[in-house]
């Protein structure tokens, strides 16, 4: 009994973050982490296209094997499958699939709208999914090329006059068996989908520069429903992935450029998670 209990167990949280900031700021081999910086005339550019470096490692990691299936996320985030009504996500930098395969494998009522800057990874993406051991996830998985840095999503997620309008619906309020109020909305219009009820970013804010950080959040909240969720995770301020960093990797204040992908990484005060 005790040995399955210890196969189910998860641990979000694995330590005291003040107790490992105050472990850093005390180790002197650290200490470039916290200074302020400077940029030099051999500094990346703001302005270098990150889009570009993704595609660049996407080709390079075609075999897909880079990125493997992220398992924990309906750990991480339950909300996925407490409903029994349709969900519609959006994984917003896809990558290979390894975040849409297991959303999609948890419930035959879960659609999953998955974009990312390369078509290298989408066809992957859809390769993971067609080649997986459930064939009927396929019609749900709806993967599309979109540079989500420097672009607005599409409108037929919602369009312009449905978010106008979204807060202002005909709700229609109706009780179940036990005599809870159940809550539906009417029917949405054709001009778009109606909006999405989760957005996921997993590792994905990390992968922009900071100052474009903002944008993305605010489109990705704008496609949402009214109650929906926007889901993260992702690095966090003083983890290993930062401290691995040498100097000459810094590119910015608590950001460092990826050796193998020249992109950079944000390395925000978000917590560490146990992956």
């Amino acid at each position: 009994m005790a040995e399955e209990e210890k196969v189910v167990q998860y641990f979000s949280r694995d330590f005291e973050w003040e107790e490992l900031r105050d472990e850093v700021e005390r180790n002197p081999k650290f200490s470039y982490h916290l200074s302020s910086f400077s940029p030099s005339l051999s500094s990346p550019s703001p302005e270098d296209s990150d889009a570009d470096a993704w595609r660049s490692f996407h080709r390079r990691h075609s075999t897909g094997t880079f990125f493997k299936e992220r398992r924990y996320l309906l750990k991480e985030f339950p909300e996925l499958i407490v409903f029994d009504g349709s969900i519609r996500v959006l994984e917003v930098g896809c990558g290979n699939g390894s975040t849409a395969l297991p959303i999609l494998r948890a419930k035959q009522n879960i659609i999953v709208y998955a974009c990312d800057c390369s078509q290298d990874a989408l066809d992957k993406a859809v390769e993971m999914v067609a080649t997986s051991n459930f064939p009927s996830i396929s019609h749900r998985f709806y993967p599309f090329l979109h540079d989500f840095s420097a672009n607005r999503f599409p409108d037929w997620f919602l369009c312009s006059a449905c978010q106008k309008c979204s807060l202002k619906k005909d709700f229609i309020f109706t009780p179940d068996a036990n005599g809870e109020a159940l809550i539906r909305i009417n029917e949405p219009a054709s001009c778009c989908i109606g909006g999405i009820d989760y957005v996921t970013l997993i590792f994905t804010l990390s992968a922009v520069p900071f100052q474009r950080m903002s944008f993305i959040l605010a489109e990705c909240i704008t496609v949402l429903k009214p109650g929906g969720l926007l889901l993260f995770r992702d690095y966090g301020l003083f983890d290993m992935t930062m401290l691995r960093f040498p100097p000459d990797q810094r590119v910015g204040f608590r950001e460092y450029m990826r050796s193998d992908v020249d992109v950079r990484e944000e390395a925000e005060e978000r917590g560490r998670k146990l992956t």
